[in-house]
């Protein structure tokens, strides 16, 4: 599916729980085209004179194509050990990469523009600053976020029979979330990296734990009846952010 929705005339392409941002880009040439470029940049560049209506079909009929290159794209970006926090860096939000453009200004705040991370700060060359404006705003957007799909995932999940569990964001180094024994839901703050639909492969595993507290055959079975993809969605978060 192609939303028109993005406030700079460009499109998204959504697939398989991917969004995928474009432009049409009209020159003076004879034949669409259409590439998937290793940095994670969908181009797509028209003859001047071609309808929007038609690009946007032949656009849609490459979907397969697309998505199959962008995954494979996927695979060979960085993790980010060691970031420096400088500009040009890149970091991940909800699966995508994003630059960071480190600017002097005030009050100090950080926006996400176009394919960038907008970060206004007294002290530009400070990483340890621009760090914590950056945990800061990824913060306040899992707690907004991982409520809601929290509430989608008990929506699907509702043969489960479980009540809404109080959930709990923090960083964890070794577990993408957790779920104690009093039923108390933990989700690591990193997973506002990751893909939705690898949050909500989380979330579901923490949610069938409160039915079957041990990984054992009978919470796989559970796991797999509820979400029958499970494994490539945990394939899929392990490879981008693991």
């Amino acid at each position: 599916m192609i939303e028109n929705s993005q406030p700079d005339g460009g499109y998204l392409l959504r697939y398989d729980g991917l969004t995928i941002p474009f432009r049409i880009e009209f020159s003076d040439r004879k034949h669409l085209a259409i590439t998937v470029h290793p940095e994670m940049r969908l181009e797509v560049d028209s003859p001047n004179g071609a309808e929007s209506a038609a690009v946007l079909s032949r656009v849609q009929k490459r979907t397969k194509w697309i998505v199959t290159q962008w995954r494979y794209f996927e695979q060979h970006q960085p993790k980010h050990p060691g970031s420096r926090y400088v500009g040009g860096e890149t970091h991940r939000y909800l699966g995508k990469q994003y630059r960071l453009k480190v600017e002097t200004g005030t009050p100090p705040s950080v926006k996400l523009v176009g394919r960038w991370f907008l970060i206004r700060t007294t002290a530009p060359k400070n990483a340890k600053g621009t760090k914590e404006l950056l945990d800061t705003w990824y913060r306040a957007h899992a707690k907004v976020l991982f409520p809601a799909r929290l509430a989608e995932c008990l929506r699907t999940c509702a043969s489960l029979g479980v009540d809404p569990p109080p959930l709990t964001i923090r960083r964890m180094t070794h577990r993408w979330g957790s779920c104690t024994p009093e039923g108390r839901l933990v989700l690591n703050l990193d997973l506002i990296l990751a893909p939705v639909t690898c949050i909500d492969y989380v979330i579901t595993h923490e949610l069938c734990h409160l039915k079957v507290h041990a990984h054992s055959r009978a919470f796989y079975r559970l796991l797999g009846r509820i979400m029958p993809d499970w494994e490539s969605r945990k394939e899929r978060l392990e490879r981008l952010i693991a």
